[in-house]
This record gives C-alpha cells, sequence and structure tokens, in this order.
C-alpha cells in the first residue's frame, strides 16, 4: 500500500495517511492485495498519488466519470480524505455544466436559467433533506435534456419561444407522446415569467395499482424473509420492510446504520423522524448485517449505509436489487402495494404520509382507492370535542 501511494520522492501525501490506515488495518489483507494487483482503480489512485495536483472532488470531476473514478472517490471520502457530498446532487451540477458548454448561445439563455433555477435549486433543497435519490438525478437530466429537444425542434420550425403558441405544443407532445410529460416543468417556468402565452401541457391520468398479493401469500413471504436462513441477509431485510412498512427500494438503499437504534424494552428505526418498532426478528436480522459491516459502523459526519453498495460510501442500485429480489421469488411492487393498502386502511392517511414518507396526496389517492374516508371519523370527532 505505500508503494501504490508513494509520490515521486518515495514519500506518500500527507493527505493519503488516513487511507493507508484504513487499507492497511484490515483483519484479511487477501482482498486488499488482490485489489492493489488487479483493480484500474488501483491504478487510477496511483496517478492521483503521484500527480502535483491537490487531491479534491474538484479534480476528480475532471476525469471521466466512470466506474473507477466513482470507486476511488468513494474510498476516499469513507477514509475521511475528502469531506462527504450529496454525489447524485453533485453530479447533476457536474453534468449540466457539461452540457452547456455543448448548446447554442441562443439556446442557453433559455435552459440555463430554467435547469438552475427551477430543477438545481428544488434538487438542492431535496438533497439538504437528505431525499435526493439516483433516481430522482436521472428524471431531472431527463427533463433538461427534453427542454433542449423541444427548443431545437422550434428552431426546425422557425420559431422564437415567444411565438409558440398552444397548437404548436400539442403538434410537438403528439410527437413526442413519451416525453411529454418531461416538458411540464419547463412549459410552467417559461409561463410563470411570462416569456410565452398560456400553455398548458397536463400529466397523464395516473394510473391505480393493479398488482396486489393476497393476504396468505403476503404473510408467508414475511415469514419467509424473517425465518429463512438459505436467504441472503440483505434479501431478508429488505423484503420485512417492504412488507412490514411499504418501503420502497430507493428509501431502504438509502438506510443508515445510525437510524437504527435499542433501548431496554425494544428496537426502532428512524423513519422521516419517526421511530418505528421493529419485530425483535426483524431487529436481529439488521443487528446481523450490521455486525458484518467493515470498520466502524457509524460516524457523526458520515453514518455508515445498512447496505452498502460495490463503491464505498454508495448504496447499492435499487433496479439491480429488485431484479434480485425478483429471482429469490420476493416481488417487490405487489408486496409494496398490498402493505400500503394494508396501511392505509387502518391509520388515516396523514399518519401514513408522515410514518411511510409519502405526499400527503398519494396518501389520500390510497385512501380512496381502499374506499377508506376518514371524512366521518373527523367530523364525528369535532362534534364531540366541548
Amino acid at each position: 500500500m505505500h508503494d501504490l501511494l508513494a509520490d515521486a520522492s518515495g514519500n506518500v501525501p500527507a493527505g493519503l495517511a488516513p487511507l493507508e490506515a484504513v487499507l492497511t488495518d484490515v483483519t484479511n489483507h487477501y482482498p486488499v492485495l488482490e485489489w492493489i494487483r488487479r483493480s484500474p482503480a488501483a491504478r487510477l489512485l496511483a496517478r492521483l498519488a503521484q500527480s502535483s495536483g491537490s487531491l479534491t472532488h474538484q479534480a476528480l470531476d475532471t476525469l471521466s466519470p466512470d466506474a473507477n473514478t466513482a470507486y476511488v472517490r468513494g474510498l476516499l471520502v469513507t477514509a475521511g480524505v475528502l469531506p462527504p457530498r450529496q454525489e447524485n446532487l453533485a453530479r447533476l451540477e457536474t453534468w449540466l455544466a457539461a452540457k452547456l458548454a455543448q448548446l447554442p448561445p441562443h439556446h442557453v439563455t433559455l435552459v440555463r436559467p430554467f435547469a438552475e433555477w427551477g430543477v438545481v435549486k428544488d434538487a438542492r433543497r431535496r438533497a439538504a433533506r437528505g431525499r435526493y435519490s439516483l433516481a430522482a438525478y436521472k428524471g431531472d437530466c431527463t427533463d433538461i435534456r427534453v427542454t433542449i429537444r423541444f427548443l431545437a425542434w422550434l428552431d426546425d420550425q422557425h420559431l422564437h419561444i415567444r411565438d409558440v403558441t398552444q397548437a404548436h405544443l400539442d403538434a410537438w407532445a403528439s410527437m413526442h407522446p413519451t416525453q411529454r410529460t418531461r416538458l411540464i416543468p419547463f412549459v410552467r417556468w417559461v409561463h410563470a415569467r411570462r416569456i410565452v402565452r398560456d400553455l398548458e401541457i397536463h400529466h397523464r391520468p395516473r394510473q391505480l395499482p393493479g398488482t396486489f398479493q393476497d393476504e396468505a401469500t403476503h404473510q408467508a413471504e414475511l415469514r419467509r424473509c424473517l425465518t429463512d436462513t438459505g436467504l441472503p441477509l440483505p434479501v431478508r431485510i429488505i423484503g420485512a420492510l417492504v412488507r412490514l412498512y411499504a418501503l420502497p427500494l430507493t428509501r431502504i438503499v438509502e438506510l443508515t446504520t445510525d437510524q437504527f437504534h435499542r433501548d431496554t424494552e425494544a428496537a426502532y428505526l428512524t423513519l422521516d423522524r419517526h421511530p418505528v418498532l421493529l419485530p425483535p426478528a426483524l431487529a436481529c436480522l439488521i443487528d446481523e448485517q450490521i455486525a458484518q459491516l467493515p470498520g466502524p459502523q457509524s460516524s457523526q459526519s458520515h453514518p455508515h449505509l445498512l447496505l452498502p453498495g460495490a463503491v464505498p460510501g454508495h448504496p447499492r442500485n435499487p433496479a439491480g436489487l429488485a431484479d434480485q429480489m425478483k429471482h429469490h421469488g420476493l416481488p417487490i411492487r405487489a408486496a409494496r402495494n398490498t402493505a400500503l393498502m394494508e396501511a392505509i386502511t387502518d391509520l388515516p392517511p396523514t399518519v401514513v404520509a408522515d410514518l411511510f414518507g409519502i405526499s400527503p396526496a398519494t396518501a389520500h389517492r390510497w385512501s380512496q382507492l381502499a374506499g377508506n374516508s376518514w371524512a366521518p371519523y373527523l367530523a364525528a370527532r369535532q362534534g364531540s370535542q366541548p
């Protein structure tokens, strides 16, 4: 490791000393030796150590945004060499800067303010709450791409943005049915700033969930997650969290070890500031998972992920997890729909929204689907108050 990280003078830079300590202070050295010998990420790390420039996030941003750069960045953050940052937000900002550099000037005058004030500003707000996921990053990039394509289409039609009418917008939407909803943020943004006339483009009607499980299947799968030692431990934890609390995979992969805690009586998992009581069997599974994680389990500045991915400090890919769960006969969508339906039947929508981290509008829509109106209950409660 010393040879890998040493600079031209044969010394390990002071800034990389914490990384050297982390990678050498392990119980089993053979995986680290194999990584040094064979990994392209290790060779990239060696080149960075031997370079004269400072090792910062900005310096890594100038490299190719591939898996090796992501791995080295995650390693440096985990070791404390670099400060942690919201990586999905940083990806968005870096991607946007590169995209703007490729656009003609008359497009930049529209795309830049829309992207910075209509997209990135909201992304920063969500990142500050810890809720800016990989899916959100991809969605924001798609919104900006579709906006750029729409402006290119206007150029082909010899139209200025101020000359766009509802007929023009409808014509574009009919030619791009899969992209029409992605243009809604831009249309709303230019309309709010009176750049265009009254234009409307609506979301497609939301389809009601149609995939559910019968109660016997739901309970059998939950029991399997809690008791089947033949399943991988992460699969058991994910399957139980989905079936008990209707958590989406995008939230499960972001769970950190400091959200799990015990007291003298029970174990809890904090979801959106609300401690949720865990069944003893699930609490034992989480205890076992935390015990298997390498190194210190959490710190105030950089808590460890409960289910870490291949890149240090990064969560697992929800899409890959969904495939893995399906492979083990534990589908996600039907199980989550069933768990959410059971919760909305027993609890008021506002409570479900707070507990499960969904929007009040979504909780109300599920309540309507369940045929469970709480209006009579609230009216009776208000009537009983003096």
